[in-house]
């Protein structure tokens, strides 16, 4: 998931870049957050040279993205058609589409099964359906292969907190490791230890953009853990209708306004 403050446009590799080495400039499958990008289901970090983002392949993506991309070589249809079943279930979850967009995701499992363990997508669109135990078990799989990443460990909580109540899922909250964003950091600190949600929001009113979005996003989510339907309202709204919540192509961007859509908020909806 996101790791850094600013969004900006990355380039991926296209399908037609295995018939013949090309990168296309027109983002094929977009990543929830600047500087990862997906690797046939692994979420990969990514740097620039030249203009051009290159995946890195750590030892944690490696394995998956090579195999997946051996099976492209050799001739296997599965781990493309995976890749583009995936691609097709983003799409459809930022439409609007939730359902749908499981059905690209559980498609991407059949066609590959080394896929699950990486697609933190699944897990969102698990929660807005209110399948939270699947969707928790989504995010410990995904937690697994990446240790260091809060979102996925924020919103296991998320789906726990449905199941158990907030205490109990306190109890079973995912440890990892310190994430470079401070937005994130006081969110973490904040889902794992209990805090005030408004002193989340108000810390980042007047930073970046995207600090302001995940700071409101994460507050309007934490109240909602909370069973408390107005803060979560008033936050989430606030994320929607920010800056980066209405320009960003951010992955969660989406998402803030797939929630409002589930919650039957107007004011959020593009």
């Amino acid at each position: 998931m996101a790791i850094t403050h600013n969004f900006k446009p990355t380039t991926s590799i296209s399908i037609a870049s295995f018939a013949q080495p090309s990168v296309s400039s027109t983002p094929q499958l977009p990543p929830k957050s600047p500087n990862k990008s997906q690797f046939f289901g692994a979420t990969v970090p990514i740097i620039r040279i030249h203009q051009t983002l290159i995946p890195i392949l750590t030892q944690k993506s490696l394995i998956p993205s090579v195999s997946g991309l051996w099976d492209v070589i050799t001739g296997s249809n599965s781990g493309r058609e995976a890749l583009i079943a995936i691609r097709r279930g983003m799409l459809l979850f930022r439409q609007g589409d939730v359902l749908g967009s499981v059905v690209e995701f559980d498609k991407a499992i059949e066609l590959d099964p080394r896929q699950k363990a990486y697609l933190w997508q699944r897990g969102l669109s698990l929660y807005y359906l209110d399948r939270f135990e699947e969707g928790a078990e989504q995010f410990r799989l995904d937690v697994a292969q990446n240790p260091n990443d809060t979102e996925e460990s924020i919103w296991c909580f998320l789906c726990e907190a449905q199941l158990y109540g907030a205490d109990e899922a306190r109890k079973r909250f995912l440890e990892v490791g310190r994430d470079p964003r401070p937005v994130m950091r006081e969110a973490y600190n904040m889902f794992k230890d209990g805090g005030d949600p408004e002193k989340l929001a108000a810390a980042f009113t007047s930073g970046r953009d995207s600090d302001y979005f995940y700071a409101s996003l994460y507050a309007g989510l934490y109240y909602e853990s909370q069973n408390e339907p107005d803060g979560a309202k008033k936050h989430i709204t606030a994320a929607c209708q920010s800056p980066y919540g209405l320009r960003s192509d951010d992955y969660m961007a989406s998402l803030a306004k797939v929630h409002s859509q589930c919650r039957n908020w107007s004011s959020c909806r593009s």
